[in-house]
């Protein structure tokens, strides 16, 4: 017990160290030139205008919210690669028996001498409702994706371009 005490402590000692050390030394070598510019407040390269306290626009709640479900949507398309690419290899009848052994082995996830063969027949099962199943996946992300673009939510130059459009024609309009 004391060991692992004693580990701990100079785990977290070292840890502690490596993560001080390059501000100190950062701290030193860096120059300290102040500029009312770079002492200014930088939010994504636009200048700071009027108070933090404002609503922003939606558009970038919506944008942030797509990339994140396509994003996780498409990383499902990697287990499915992974499992089904080697009922593929399974369905082809040319396969060796000790190839299809530890293919079986691999995809039923069990030890190799205990695992059942899976055969051409069935694995070619198994590559058509893995296919089917991925269209129907791939249709609902596509129909998602048609949504979002019939409802504009992509188009956002040409959004700021209609609102900066009417922001004009209200201004000439009260001139």
């Amino acid at each position: 017990m004391v060991d692992l005490v004693g580990h701990l402590l100079l785990f977290g000692g070292s840890v502690c160290v490596l993560l001080a050390l390059p501000i100190f030394v950062g701290k030193l070598v860096r120059p300290k030139l102040p500029t009312p510019e770079k002492d200014s407040i930088y939010e994504c390269g636009e200048p700071a205008i009027g108070s933090s306290y404002i609503q922003f626009d939606l558009r970038f709640y919506v944008v942030a919210l797509l990339f994140i479900v396509f994003d996780v949507e498409v990383a499902f398309f990697f287990p499915w690669a992974a499992i089904y690419g080697n009922a593929v290899q399974l369905a082809d009848t040319a396969l060796e028996d000790k190839a299809r052994q530890v293919l079986s082995a691999r995809l039923l996830d069990q030890d190799l001498g205990s695992a059942s063969t899976i055969l051409p027949e069935a694995a070619k099962n198994v590559v058509i409702t893995g296919f089917f199943d991925l269209l129907v996946f791939f249709v609902v992300l596509l129909v998602g994706f048609a949504y979002v673009w019939k409802r504009g939510d992509l188009d956002w130059i040409r959004a700021l371009t209609k609102k900066s459009q009417q922001a004009a024609d209200q201004t000439t309009s009260a001139a």
